[in-house]
């Protein structure tokens, strides 16, 4: 038989089968309705054999020999009435499926997400972690990082190990149930996490528990979680470059955009930067320190920075001290300003050592799978530079680390900044994450808008974090026109076909032309519905993702049980320091 009969032979059995098929999908509504149509003309419900003779009785002896007694007339009735709302329902079937499953034109099709897919972030985590080699069994968790389901095909997405990722949500979009605290729960290795909220904490706390210690900085009472720890922030100041950048995190805390810095910033970074230096090289306190910018005239760091060979440096806070006093009293009273947090006892205490408690060291932290929440209230008086300033040195630790594991980590080090705008306002950011993922440091910024991080970290170091940014996500809400017609942009166009008829004396005639339209207009990235989010990973055309919220994942109910425990516990704390501070007012 030649491959044209074997053609034409499959095309008769497909004919023939499908011939039955609508036989069978024929008697079938003929039968239901048939049976109740005999019922309402009277003559009962007696639903006849569902057999190929019967089908072969109604058709040559008519309806009386099928049902005794009944109605032809209301028989056949009833029958096209069934007719009628079979076809409703499956039109409107088929309408239904075709919108829960339609996918935008110009979108990522499954087949060009396995890299992201599973067998393809497998193949990728065993060639960045050394540690799995030799296993045949991988849980998911270890391959990649979880972003979403594909839609409409709901296969899994998940990032590799050296991705970063920067997502842009407005508040109540899902950051927290569908990214930030499902990161959290599904790290194999150390976690960082900064917030301005109890929830992620509260979520993730008892989970994070099991594989690790949990520290928890809390020195505003977000979670109301009792001092357990303290941290040397100074131990990163014995060189210029530690306390230059610690100095800038206070600067930038107080700093609206860390790129447009006027003489009274940048002097004030440059004087906080010698007190730093001069408190940890003649290991002195933080009260020392704020005794020195509470007294310009005080000799004591010049005198420490000279000790400790650091001669230029003690020169230049001896011109800024001998300066015009107008002068010197604005630089300092910046200065003050930019660490006005210290001056609370409550924060205070938490860079304290304290014999009875024990110290949080970034470079063991970084190894273990343990866990470092960092809780602050934005806004003034917040301890933002805190948090900045001991999240930076627990990233840095991390990087030094990768370099003498031989340039990653392994597991990986999850680093999820949530409400970075606000309370982790880590002014090189942009630049770290050109690297970060290549040492084995998953960070994930969490913003409400492109603008929010304008703001903070200026137009040009957004731009650097943008284009740094391995893995994107856009969810609900993005109300920033320029930016959303940017992303429009940078999805695309597709071409759309249109008919069109043209009727003359010489009869019609009919053509199609072709024109380009954005596969999803600003308005549509606007309006994202809730949950889902358009994903935007290097090399990969977009896709729209629907994210996976920790409630709606198996183990849930465990969970949300032990979260309903910490709120709990995160209530009672917060009352009883409401009473007791009530107790001493009175």
């Amino acid at each position: 038989m030649t491959g044209g009969d074997e053609r034409h032979a499959e095309a008769i059995w497909k004919a023939v089968l499908a011939l039955i098929g609508l036989n069978v999908l024929v008697f079938t509504v003929i039968w239901a309705g048939g049976t109740l149509g005999a019922a309402v003309s009277g003559a009962g419900w007696n639903p006849p054999p569902f057999t190929a003779s019967t089908y072969g009785k109604l058709a040559s002896e008519g309806v009386a020999a099928v049902w005794p007694g009944s109605s032809p007339f209301v028989v056949w009735t009833v029958v096209a009435f069934v007719f009628a709302l079979a076809a409703a329902s499956a039109l409107l079937g088929y309408l239904w499926v075709r919108e829960k499953f339609r996918k935008p034109e110009g979108l990522a099709r499954r087949k060009d997400l396995e890299v992201l897919a599973r067998k393809g972030i497998t193949a990728r985590a065993r060639e960045l972690r050394p540690s799995l080699k030799g296993k045949e069994q991988l849980h998911p968790d270890e391959t990649g990082n979880l972003l979403g389901n594909l839609e409409p095909s709901g296969v899994e997405l998940r990032s590799s190990f050296e991705d970063v990722e920067l997502d842009l949500m407005a508040p109540r979009a899902g950051k927290s149930t569908g990214i930030a605290i499902p990161r959290v729960l599904r790290a194999r290795g150390a976690v960082l996490l900064t917030s301005n909220k109890s929830d992620v904490f509260a979520v993730t706390r008892a989970a994070r528990a099991k594989k690790g210690n949990v520290w928890t900085f809390d020195p505003q009472g977000i979670a109301h979680a009792p001092r357990e720890m303290w941290w040397d922030m100074l131990a990163t100041c014995h060189t210029i470059e530690g306390a230059r950048r610690l100095a800038g995190h206070f600067v930038a805390s107080v700093n609206d955009d860390s790129s447009k810095k006027d003489f009274w910033i940048s002097a004030a970074q440059n004087t906080l930067t010698a007190l730093f230096l001069a408190a940890a090289r003649g290991h002195a306190s933080l009260n020392d320190l704020l005794g020195w910018l509470a007294d310009p005239a005080d000799r004591t760091p010049i005198d420490l920075l000279r000790d400790g060979r650091m001669a230029a440096m003690a020169e230049q806070l001896q011109g800024t001290v001998r300066g015009a006093v107008e002068t010197r009293d604005g630089i300092f009273e910046t200065a003050r300003q930019c660490v006005a947090c210290l001056l609370d006892p409550e924060i205070l205490a938490w860079l304290t050592p304290d014999p009875d408690l024990p110290e949080f060291r970034p470079e063991e932290h970084v190894l273990s799978r343990d866990t470092l929440y960092l809780l602050s209230k934005d806004g003034g008086g917040s301890a933002a530079g805190v948090i900045a300033g001991l999240a930076d040195a627990t990233l840095r630790a991390g990087i030094s680390a990768a370099e003498r594991m031989g340039g990653r980590l392994d597991p990986p080090m999850t680093a999820v900044l949530d409400e970075a705008a606000n309370v982790c306002r880590i002014s090189d950011l942009p630049d770290l994450y050109s690297h970060l993922g290549s040492r084995g440091i998953n960070v994930v910024t969490l913003l409400q808008s492109y603008k929010q991080g304008s703001r903070v970290w200026g137009e040009a170091g957004m731009d650097a974090m943008w284009g740094a940014a391995t893995i994107k996500l856009l969810g609900a809400g993005l109300d920033d026109a320029d930016f959303v017609e940017k992303v429009s942009k940078l999805v695309g166009q597709h071409d759309v076909s249109t008919d069109s008829v043209s009727r003359s004396k010489d009869g019609t005639s009919r053509s199609v032309s072709y024109r380009q339209e954005y596969v999803l207009p600003a308005d549509r990235i606007r309006a994202l519905p809730k949950g889902t989010a358009l994903l935007l990973a290097t090399g990969i055309r977009p896709a729209l993702i629907r994210l996976r919220p920790w409630y709606k994942e198996p183990n849930a109910s465990t969970i949300s049980a032990q979260a309903k425990r910490e709120f709990e516990a995160i209530t009672a704390r917060a009352a009883f320091k409401w009473d007791t501070t009530k107790s001493s007012r009175t």
